[in-house]
């Protein structure tokens, strides 16, 4: 079991047993390792303490984050431009196939594609010359389930295996700001609709770090009655991570479905969400 399969683990655990508050020495048991283990564990994963990213995971936080980030998203569409926090966020720009290209399901196209190790578990990646066209996480035991994905969407494609040049993206794409080897944008090729892809460039513009819901992104975009029209966008989604619809939750604060697992939803808006703050491993405590 690595550390992210460790975490989902917690975190389903969490969900179901949230009313008891489990202690440190509760969580590390579910996972066979000590207190102390755990928290050392936790914290370099996180990069905070266990008790922080608990926090992140509170309704209370999601709502808070989520009206912070209706108004930056609002401000964002508005003007055109990136809220802030995009100052440290990936900077992505997203390219539609044309309706040829859809048809044609990528005759006549090279795709690179591989699997490597993410924080959030084994994804999968495709990338073209002009951008990356999928990205999946998989469960390591499924990876078919992968494959199957990328040629549903690409089905005419030649793809070209090659594990390793796909890691050292997948190294880029979820390093931390002072950690990414290539700071500059990355490209995004993708297939929908003409609505499906302006809610994609929507979920562009949510930086790390603040949330939005559907209805907001709704009202953003001129569609106040689209609400499930854009969910229904935003479930489609094949890029994960790099367009964010894991920063899309509800209303009421609920952090709610996900294309590739609730648990790993979670996780990953907790990791972008989590305090700037460094972890110092403690022997049985949360703090």
């Amino acid at each position: 079991m690595n550390d992210y399969q460790r975490v989902e683990q917690l975190i389903r655990y969490i969900d179901d047993h949230r009313a008891e508050q489990p202690d440190l020495d509760t969580l590390a048991e579910q996972v066979g390792l000590s207190a102390f283990h755990l928290h050392r564990m936790f914290s370099k994963w996180a990069g905070i303490t266990p008790k922080a990213f608990l926090k992140c995971l509170n309704l209370s936080h999601a709502r808070s984050l989520l009206d912070a980030g209706g108004s930056v998203l609002d401000t964002a569409l508005d003007t055109g431009l990136s809220g802030p926090g995009r100052l440290h966020d990936l900077c992505v720009s997203l390219e539609a196939a044309s309706p040829g290209e859809v048809k044609s399901g990528g005759a006549g196209w090279a795709i690179t594609a591989g699997f490597a190790d993410t924080p959030f578990g084994t994804c999968l990646i495709g990338q073209n010359t002009r951008g990356i066209c999928h990205l999946s996480f998989v469960s390591s035991k499924k990876k078919s389930e992968g494959v199957a994905a990328i040629l549903s969407d690409w089905p005419k494609a030649e793809i070209q295996w090659n594990d390793t040049q796909m890691a050292e993206l997948a190294s880029n794409i979820f390093a931390g700001p002072s950690d990414r080897a290539d700071p500059g944008s990355l490209k995004a090729l993708v297939r929908g609709t003409e609505f499906q892809v302006r809610v994609w460039r929507a979920l562009l513009e949510i930086p790390s770090g603040t949330l939005t819901s559907y209805s907001r992104i709704a009202q953003s975009m001129g569609s106040p009655g689209a609400t499930r029209a854009i969910a229904s966008a935003i479930a489609k989604n094949s890029v994960a991570f790099l367009i964010p619809c894991h920063r899309v939750i509800r209303e009421t604060g609920v952090i709610g479905e996900y294309r590739w697992g609730r648990s790993r939803k979670k996780a990953i808006v907790a990791w972008e969400c989590r305090p700037q703050e460094q972890a110092q491993p403690s022997e049985g405590t949360m703090e």
